[in-house]
């Protein structure tokens, strides 16, 4: 099968991590994916991530169309459990993250903590920062084969047990913090009663602290997944909780365990995280950018930036 119109395509190696497609004459982003879907989809399923490059994106309304054209179904931020703070530009489109630019965002499946998350994400830049702000990106089908060299029976724990995570959220949204959606917007809810009700029926546990906020565990969730081809892998959200859900409300120390209660082992997760580093790929936006992750393939996350940085993003269900 052919891509048409046909453009340039770097494709992975070991040494070139994502596959890159640059455009051709016709730089129509929306054309293109509408054309090339299944072609693309062959790409992706094995790098994991594909980079648009030179395409016509110049706003949000025209990442919108572009990934429209792509054909699959949208996954609405505002119905999903996601901790970050976001901002809605169109009904499919919004801000990556609302997070100061100091504030790092470590690696991450997205919405892995939830019991309810997206197949695939779309990631586009339309102001790129002046320094930092890049996208780091992972793939963990080769963290897990790492892992399974030097921390197979920590690999053995967490598919037996499985993990929990523990988050406090605030009453209202604050952007201040990378994971700071307060729980209101979260659960869809305006009472205590409502997000008591909605967070039993997700299977999670609750209890209200200082009046307004709101200290969550989830249900029992896997560490690890196998994905259509067989491939297992480390998907997540343990490395970002681990080292970054930090704010006056929550300790990072506190906000993940195995599934039975047991605590994680600090050694163990500094062999993840450093394991982790060494496999990732920094994506340094170009203005114009976009990017298509396969959210069971591969982790991503957010450099801390100077200057003004704008990149939106896209969740498909």
């Amino acid at each position: 099968m052919s891509i048409s119109p046909e453009p340039t395509v770097i494709l992975p190696s070991e040494d070139h991590f994502p596959a890159i497609v640059e455009a051709s004459k016709d730089k129509s982003l929306p054309k293109f994916l509408g054309e090339n879907g299944d072609r693309l989809a062959e790409f992706l399923s094995s790098t994991g991530a594909l980079l648009f490059r030179g395409f016509d994106v110049q706003n949000a309304y025209a990442f919108d169309a572009a990934v429209e054209a792509y054909g699959a179904e949208n996954f609405r931020y505002a119905e999903s459990l996601s901790n970050a703070v976001r901002v809605n530009v169109t009904d499919r489109v919004f801000t990556a993250n609302e997070a100061p630019p100091e504030t790092a965002i470590y690696l991450h499946h997205e919405m892995a903590q939830t019991p309810i998350y997206p197949s695939k994400l779309f990631f586009y830049c339309e102001i790129s920062p002046s320094q930092g702000g890049a996208t780091p990106i992972c793939r963990s089908d080769k963290l897990i084969e790492h892992l399974q060299k030097v921390k197979p029976d920590l690999l053995a724990q967490f598919e037996r047990k499985g993990v929990r995570y523990t988050h406090t959220m605030p009453p209202h949204d604050d952007p201040a913090s990378g994971q700071g959606r307060g729980w209101r917007s979260t659960l869809g809810v305006e009472s205590k009663e409502a997000a008591e009700d909605r967070l039993a029926k997700l299977g999670y546990d609750c209890e209200w602290h200082d009046g307004e906020t709101l200290r969550v565990t989830t249900p029992v969730l896997d560490a690890m997944r196998t994905i259509a081809d067989g491939r297992r892998v480390f998907f997540n959200q343990l490395i970002a909780a681990y080292r970054g859900w930090a704010d006056d409300r929550n300790d990072p120390s506190r906000s993940i365990a195995f599934g039975d209660g047991s605590a994680i082992d600090a050694a163990d997760m500094a062999t993840a995280i450093s394991l982790a580093d060494d496999l990732t790929y920094d994506l340094n936006w170009q203005a114009g950018d976009v990017a298509l992750i396969d959210n069971f393939l591969v982790m991503h996350g957010r450099r801390p930036f100077e200057g003004k940085r704008r990149v939106l993003a896209s969740l498909i269900a």
